[in-house]
């Protein structure tokens, strides 16, 4: 999927997926987002640990290497949208409510009190999206050939999925609103 703007492009390098087993348990994945074209080169969740191999290869099929991503932006902290961004040391990365750079810099910010992030002010911007865990975010890319494009990691997957959404949820009220 492809979502061109003048200035930012949203690609979706890797679909998400979750499925329930009937013993209970869930096999899922997140998905891992692009965000490309500007001056800053986002990514948007890196998947699991078991999507390692994959990744710098999905990223290189863009002309995009480990290293050109300035920024990660990890929707939430779950293992199955953090589990590789330990393969981007030079980016900035947020983490539900955590901005850190380089070695353990971690910067001030509002996420926590509902303050959007501007990464690149009128273009790019984090905003908080409680409900499937209370540090939820997503991030909204202005100006693309659809309008705005929110890459919402967990906070909407499905709607034939709700009842296994819900069930996951920390707070599926708010996740709902």
């Amino acid at each position: 999927l492809l979502i061109p703007g003048p200035l930012y492009s949203v690609r979706v390098l890797r679909v998400g997926f979750n499925t329930p087993n009937p013993d209970g348990s869930v096999r899922a994945d997140g998905s891992v987002t692009l965000v490309s074209g500007g001056p800053l080169t986002v990514l948007v969740d890196t998947g699991g640990p078991w999507l390692r191999p994959r990744l710098p290869q999905l990223l290189a099929a863009q002309g995009v290497t480990p290293g050109d991503v300035t920024h990660v932006v990890v929707t939430h902290g779950h293992s199955d949208h953090v589990g590789n961004v330990n393969l981007f040391p030079g980016a900035t990365v947020l983490v539900g409510f955590d901005l850190s750079r380089g070695e353990g810099l971690y910067l001030p910010q509002g996420l926590a009190r509902g303050v959007p992030l501007e990464l690149h002010p009128g273009h790019l911007r984090v905003t908080p999206t409680p409900g499937h865990t209370r540090a939820h975010v997503s991030l909204l890319a202005s100006g693309t050939a659809l309008g705005t494009v929110a890459v919402a990691g967990d906070a909407f997957e499905h709607r034939e999925d709700e009842e296994e959404w819900r069930a996951l949820s920390e707070d599926p009220a708010e996740q709902r609103r």
